[in-house]
């Protein structure tokens, strides 16, 4: 057991003597809602971020929409591998500035957990039909906090909740490592949503103005480089993490050029009516009966409201399984018939 000790204050010792005196040390950490033993080997960070690998709703961004609502392609981005590109290039931004990257991690993983199906669609929906409003990153702290592990949660630790809290652009996260991944997600949503525009023939790249193309660069290779190279440039050895504002300024037209020609399109629209329709149906469906939630989300009624929980239920679907269960509720199921001539 001394031995195991050892191997977490080894990595203690490590993140006082290498990482910058800005980043959050492990041996720092603020703590948990609810005190935990420490773990011989890992640190809280690193608990963290196994925790978030294998809770559920981590398996389940595998079939949930980033962009494009099912495609038949192998090659777009789903949710999960949205998150897995802010993971890389949060932590590649974590290590040139000699931040935590087991935290940094931690929180890039969890950041998207409680994004409903159908993308940020799903989002707009839910947050119009719901009382008390829904964001994808309030929810995935509530998913963090409420709803894994059956209603007991994954207790994790300030640091990695409030990153989760504050992954948007206009939030400002406690740590350094929470505004790697604020930043990160943005670099990484933007280039491969363009990334799969092209694939699918939405856009060619010669459509993206040239001087866009000229600060922030034409590969995807280019422009993830261009970002964590301005970030650097602009961030380290400062309490600080930014992008310069050339880069800044090109990734935000760039944003905006994929809101006019991509998210907002007249096909994307129609889409999203249909999902709303959908959504829309479920919500109403289970306001009303909320005796036919599933067991976990019952017991939840009775502590929250329940226009909440069907909130919790809905948001947790993937695409398929959201198809799944308002097909089963509305889609009449054909009858299989006797043979009456013999």
């Amino acid at each position: 057991m001394d031995n195991f000790k050892s191997i977490r204050e080894k990595t203690y010792a490590i993140e006082q003597a290498f990482l910058s005196p800005y980043a959050a040390k492990s041996k720092d950490t603020r703590g948990r809602q609810r005190e935990e033993e420490p773990c011989e080997m890992r640190t809280d960070y690193q608990r963290d971020r196994d925790r978030i690998i294998y809770s559920k709703a981590f398996i389940r961004l595998k079939n949930k929409t980033q962009v494009f609502f099912s495609p038949e392609g192998d090659h777009y981005v789903t949710r999960l591998t949205h998150t897995l590109d802010v993971s890389q290039i949060a932590r590649s931004l974590a290590r040139a500035l000699s931040l935590n990257e087991d935290l940094t991690e931690a929180i890039a993983l969890g950041h998207d957990l409680g994004h409903t199906p159908f993308g940020h669609s799903g989002e707009r929906i839910l947050n119009k039909l719901s009382p008390t409003g829904f964001k994808h990153n309030e929810q995935s702290v509530r998913v963090v906090d409420v709803l894994e592990k059956d209603g007991k949660g994954l207790n994790l630790t300030f640091e990695v909740r409030d990153g989760i809290l504050n992954h948007k652009k206009q939030l400002k996260p406690a740590t350094l490592e929470g505004k790697c991944v604020n930043i990160a997600d943005r670099i990484a949503y933007i280039n491969h949503d363009l990334n799969d525009a092209i694939r699918a023939g939405i856009l060619k790249l010669e459509d993206v103005p040239a001087h866009i193309r000229e600060v922030l660069g034409s590969t995807s290779r280019e422009r993830i480089n261009t970002a964590v190279s301005s970030v650097y440039a602009n961030s380290a050895g400062k309490a600080e993490v930014e992008l310069g504002s050339d880069v800044l300024e090109a990734s935000d037209e760039l944003r905006a050029f994929m809101f006019e020609r991509v998210y907002l399109t007249k096909f994307a629209r129609g889409e999203e009516e249909k999902a709303e329709r959908m959504i829309s149906a479920l919500y109403d469906y289970f306001t009303s009966h909320p005796q036919d939630l599933p067991p976990t989300f019952i017991k939840l009624a009775g502590s929250y409201p329940v226009e909440q929980v069907v909130c919790d239920y809905i948001s947790s679907m993937t695409d398929r399984y959201a198809i799944y269960i308002f097909n089963k509720i509305f889609v009449p199921r054909g009858w299989t018939f006797v043979d009456e001539v013999n």
